[in-house]
């Protein structure tokens, strides 16, 4: 499992260079973000970087995110009903909590030593690398505000 939390950026810039990417101002943006900011939308993302950065722009954002998921460095999660958001836990196969109320995103573990839910029982002839559990329910603030009603 790999994930990023703060990290100076010379480690950013050696992992972008392990993935064979070029290390610039907005790519070192971006990581830096979503070291801080996990399982946020892009437009999140594209705000928290224009508050620090001015000259980065959107579409900019876009394709640093699209080019380290390609890369492996980022992965991209998709909520049913929610915007594509994006995390920086990469290489494990851990799940989700998603909150309906406010759209909170946390990492569960997988519970299981092994990868039972990459084993399906019949493939079909696919070759199955990555499988994806999203637990729905209200985080304790929304079950509060929930509750005053």
């Amino acid at each position: 499992m790999v994930e990023w939390t703060a990290m100076a950026a010379d480690d950013v810039a050696l992992r972008l260079r392990e993935a064979g990417l070029r290390v610039t101002a907005p790519r070192l943006a971006v990581l830096d973000v979503l070291a801080g900011h996990p399982h946020a939308t892009a437009d999140a993302v594209a705000s928290l970087v224009r508050a620090n950065h001015r000259r980065v722009s959107t579409q900019a954002v876009y394709d640093v995110l699209a080019a380290c998921t390609a890369a492996g460095l980022l992965r991209r999660i998709e909520p049913a009903g929610s915007a594509a958001r994006y995390e920086t836990r990469t290489g494990d196969n851990h799940h989700h909590l998603v909150c309906r109320g406010c759209g909170r995103t946390t990492d569960v573990d997988c519970v299981a030593a092994s990868r039972p839910c990459l084993e399906p029982e019949d493939a079909a002839g696919y070759l199955v690398d990555e499988a994806e559990i999203v637990f729905w329910g209200l985080c304790h603030d929304c079950q509060r505000t929930h509750h005053e009603k």
